[in-house]
């Protein structure tokens, strides 16, 4: 629906409530807020005029963020029906409660009277507890991937998008992809001109063809892999490093990207200069010798952590890469020693998050 014709009853075009989560992540929050804003006025006065914001909480004290600036809320829970979207703003996951069982009712309310709901960074998370995300594809950043799929073991999920239109659910990855998510609905609301003046006045750069499927920003993994621009190969290798622990096949990630697993080892063989099995090997080794550094976790742990069957397996393969044992690389790190480089051949293109060569 296209809601650039005026209301009948005068009220703005675009109306959004918000719920902080405690311990909200406080850009996400801005670059929604900010976004509407400037989509709201005709000129530079930033009025309220075709949009409407309004900052609810079923608590009357503030809502700190996770930077520890607190936000007042605007008013209590209002009827879910006076929103076009209801939008949920998560933050940080662990050591305190994110929302209130009264704020879980409200959206399940909200989704009963079919109005559209959005979560923000961890605010997916929330909607999942209270229940509105069933049989609805579920966006997460990269890096809070494994906690989604911890607590929320039957919903389906992707991490290689900013954000993502489930009929009325969005889900939206967080941080910059608030932006893409607001200008989004921007778009929808307003044309394509006022999206692209919020970009412009925030001085956001925006993609040249708007896309619902645009990839999130790679994690560091990727920036050690500087010579390809293959969003198949990207997107591949995101799903490698999110399944490290139980690594999935090559004919499965394949098949999540829609390609045949000829063509993806093909591209692999293309742009990464190695089949996909062995740079999927490679990044769970360095992974595993990034463990064996920080010296935490015993050797049949990091074995575990990173995929292999048994320390055996695992031993033979790191000698072959590393030139050394677990266990002799952990004795010349407790003597001060150097580490193994890898191979020049290999070391230009691949690397794992959390980590760098010595």
């Amino acid at each position: 629906m296209n809601n650039m014709t005026p209301r009948l009853d005068g009220a703005p075009n675009l109306r959004v409530g918000i719920i902080l989560a405690r311990k909200f992540t406080l850009s996400a929050f801005a670059l929604l807020v900010d976004h509407l804003r400037l989509a709201a006025d005709r000129n530079d006065n930033s009025r309220p005029i075709r949009c409407q914001w309004t900052v609810m909480s079923e608590q009357s004290e503030p809502v700190r963020s996770s930077c520890g600036i607190p936000i007042s809320r605007d008013t209590g829970l209002r009827p879910p029906s006076e929103f076009d979207y209801i939008v949920v703003v998560g933050g940080l996951l662990h050591g305190t409660e994110q929302v209130g069982e009264q704020t879980l009712a409200y959206l399940r309310q909200a989704a009963g009277l079919g109005v559209t709901l959005v979560g923000i960074c961890t605010g997916v998370f929330v909607l999942c507890r209270a229940g509105v995300m069933k049989n609805r594809l579920c966006c997460v950043s990269w890096y809070h991937r494994q906690d989604f799929i911890e607590e929320f073991p039957d919903h389906a999920v992707i991490s290689d998008r900013l954000f993502i239109a489930d009929r009325n659910r969005i889900s939206c990855s967080g941080g910059a992809g608030t932006a893409d998510m607001a200008c989004s609905l921007i778009e929808k609301h307003f044309g394509k001109s006022t999206a692209q003046k919020a970009s412009h006045v925030l001085l956001l750069e925006r993609q040249a063809a708007r896309q619902q499927n645009l990839l999130q920003p790679t994690p560091p993994l990727m920036k050690e892999i500087r010579l390809t621009t293959n969003a198949h190969v990207k997107r591949a290798a995101m799903a490698m490093e999110q399944n490290m622990n139980e690594p999935v096949s090559i004919g499965v990630i394949a098949e999540q990207l829609g390609l045949s697993p000829r063509h993806l080892v093909r591209l692999f063989q293309t742009e990464i200069g190695m089949k996909p099995t062995d740079f999927y090997r490679l990044i769970r080794l360095r992974y595993a010798r990034a463990l064996l550094r920080q010296g935490d976790m015993s050797i049949t742990e990091i074995a575990i952590e990173t995929g292999f069957s048994d320390c055996a397996h695992f031993s033979r393969q790191f000698k072959a890469r590393f030139g050394l044992t677990p266990t002799e690389l952990r004795l010349m790190s407790g003597a001060g020693g150097a580490f193994a480089p890898l191979a020049p051949s290999q070391d230009n293109y691949a690397g794992v998050r959390l980590f760098e060569e010595a």
